[in-house]
């Protein structure tokens, strides 16, 4: 990914469906949450200022649940909670749901470029519904500390292959946008500036007795945000045919569960210690020389 952009992915279906109005996040990413607060053993002090990079869309019980975590680990009361996301700021939502966020995020704030950079951007399942990651990565480099730590989650390539295979045995156009791979994900990393990135990855098997509840399922976690997808809306008798296909050629374990797979990619990197590059006329921003100039005295 060279050019830093997922041509496959259309980038305004997926600011809609980022978007969605929802009475709770997708339990896929409430779950996915839930795995990475265990990875917040690697962080050798737990971050005291941090922001939850769109918090509805990532898990809202598992935002409650992190900054529980959090004050736990560096006393009640000491931390500094913000939320972030364009879209959380400016989507409208019905009265229900805002006052039940509301009572959620507390005293929560949104973060703005003008406040202290933080110790960690949490950011769970956005990555991959960004068509110019890239960019997204070098805002949240800008909102991070020296040392300061971006934790984050996405779909990896092998997410949904068996049903993949059915839209394909179907001669249908494909029920996702592609997904990037983890050693992509790495190299962005790097390329935006980011220091130490660790990759890792895992595999989960859903098993269902019911295609009902199957396609409620991924109709709850997302759509399909290819920019390949059948422009026009489907006929009545689409789900009725989507049964079938599914039924036909879709895998069963051995008893007879019907399987799909989701790859989950989890990763960490740092904001590494300013250094100035040499040349002609080289610029370096008054917060990098201040701590340049205390990290020499060391």
């Amino acid at each position: 990914m060279s050019d830093a952009t997922n041509p496959s992915l259309d980038p305004l279906a997926a600011a809609r469906c980022i978007g969605l109005q929802r009475e709770a996040s997708p339990w896929l990413n409430e779950e996915i949450a839930q795995r990475m607060h265990s990875r917040l053993r690697w962080m050798t002090q737990p971050p005291q200022r941090w922001a939850h990079w769109l918090p509805r869309w990532g898990g809202m019980r598992s935002h409650v649940a992190l900054k529980g975590l959090l004050a736990e680990a560096n006393g009640r009361n000491n931390v500094q909670t913000y939320l972030s996301g364009s879209v959380e700021a400016t989507q409208p939502q019905a009265s229900w749901l805002q006052a039940a966020w509301t009572k959620l995020r507390g005293s929560d704030v949104q973060w703005q470029a003008t406040d202290q950079p933080l110790d960690m951007v949490w950011a769970n399942m956005v990555l991959h519904l960004q068509a110019q990651p890239v960019m997204l990565l070098q805002q949240w480099l800008g909102m991070l500390r020296v040392n300061g730590m971006l934790m984050f989650s996405a779909l990896g390539p092998d997410t949904l292959r068996e049903l993949r295979h059915v839209y394909a045995q179907m001669g249908w156009t494909q029920p996702t946008h592609l997904f990037t791979d983890m050693h992509d994900w790495g190299d962005m990393l790097v390329q935006c500036g980011f220091a130490e990135p660790v990759m890792d990855m895992e595999t989960l098997t859903i098993t269902y007795t019911s295609l009902d509840k199957l396609v409620a399922d991924l109709r709850e976690c997302g759509r399909n945000l290819s920019v390949a997808r059948t422009p026009h809306c489907k006929g009545r008798g689409w789900n009725a045919q989507l049964l079938a296909a599914l039924q036909a050629h879709l895998p069963r374990d051995d008893q007879g569960n019907f399987t799909l797979s989701i790859e989950i990619i989890y990763g960490h990197a740092l904001r590494p210690e300013p250094k100035a590059k040499m040349s002609p006329q080289t610029y370096v921003s008054l917060e990098d020389m201040q701590h340049m100039l205390r990290k020499s005295k060391v």
